[in-house]
């Protein structure tokens, strides 16, 4: 049985998912999505950090998940994280020389964060045999020990913590043949960027603007509150027809402005990558990616074919329930923590 399961705490729900490897299937076994405490985990009060311990204990309980040892995913919003090109160097020489390399990349002192490093690839560019491409990773240091003091106080042993965005690669990337890709993960607080070439990670962003800023331009134009805001969002989107176009016209700034930065990661990568295959599409995905008409804007604005990412159906996983089948690209990171 597997030991461990997926724990995706998000701004605004937290979802477990526990997956079963049977014989080289995947299969669903236990899911459950709660609502996140009004603080989440940023609050250094004792009384919010027990009442989040309380939620997770909670939701494990009523998941039936047999196992307590966890792979949780970080918010992007809370992490330094950028891919880097390097001189090709050796793990030791790497140990020494990322620290250098990450002050020019992380812009805090990097005594308050914890500092983690991969190397994605070698050989790069005009010198291929010269160069390589990491990924770094900065947390700080106080959210870090937030987290540990949660989990300890629900019962949870963190098996392992690492990006959204690596999660979500994880449940959308299901081949080294995979088409290159820039994947968007449009969570409550924030959009990541990634980019993806022959399955590889070669560049991430991240953008401050997502669901929530959707739903204020709503509220402030109808008067609406956030709740009725995001369920006028998610029901009438921006198709034309419906409401009159007046959610679509409150919605189009935003997703205007996140498409603008999206096409300057895509110049990037066609000014960086001359000799690579172009990317082939945009992958959307988070709870955002369902709104009606979501897709037709970023075809229009780029020019690229544009599909809704639902891991699911990408990695095969059987015994799923169909509301959850539905609900798919909203379980994205939950679900590349689950199969980790």
């Amino acid at each position: 049985m597997n030991n461990t399961f997926g724990l995706d705490v998000g701004s605004s729900t937290i979802k477990a998912v526990f997956l079963q490897n049977e014989k080289g299937v995947i299969k669903f076994k236990s899911s459950i999505i709660a609502k996140t405490p009004t603080k989440g985990m940023l609050s250094d009060a004792t009384l919010d950090q027990e009442e989040m311990a309380q939620v997770i204990r909670q939701m494990v309980m009523d998941a039936k998940i047999p196992v307590r040892n966890a792979h949780i995913a970080l918010s992007d919003n809370h992490v330094f994280a950028k891919v880097v090109d390097m001189p090709s160097l050796s793990d030791k020489e790497l140990a020494s020389a990322i620290y250098w390399e990450a002050e020019q990349h992380i812009p805090v002192p990097l005594s308050t964060i914890n500092l983690d490093w991969k190397v994605l690839r070698h050989g790069l560019g005009d010198t291929k045999a010269e160069t390589m491409q990491v990924l770094l990773v900065g947390a700080p240091a106080n959210i870090l020990k937030k987290y540990e003091k949660v989990f300890e106080l629900a019962g949870i042993n963190i098996d392992s913590l690492e990006t959204e965005t690596l999660s979500v690669i994880r449940s959308t990337v299901t081949s080294a043949n995979f088409p290159n890709s820039l994947i968007v993960n449009i969570g409550s607080l924030g959009t990541s960027l990634a980019i993806v070439q022959k399955g590889i990670l070669v560049f991430l962003y991240n953008i401050p603007l997502g669901g929530v800023a959707m739903n204020r331009s709503i509220a402030s134009e109808f008067g609406f509150s956030a709740k009725q805001a995001e369920e006028y969002k998610k029901t009438y989107g921006m198709n034309e027809a419906n409401f009159g176009g007046k959610i679509k016209a409150a919605l189009e700034p935003i997703l205007l402005s996140l498409i603008s930065e999206i096409k300057k990661a895509l110049s990037f990568y066609i000014d960086k990558y001359k000799d690579e295959h172009p990317i082939q599409q945009i992958i959307l995905t988070g709870g955002t990616a369902r709104i009606p008409g979501i897709v037709s804007i970023f075809v229009e604005q780029t020019g690229l074919e544009t599909v809704i990412v639902n891991p699911w159906k990408a990695l095969n996983i059987q015994n799923v329930p169909q509301e959850l089948i539905e609900a798919g690209p909203e379980y994205t990171i939950a679900v590349g923590l689950g199969i980790k």
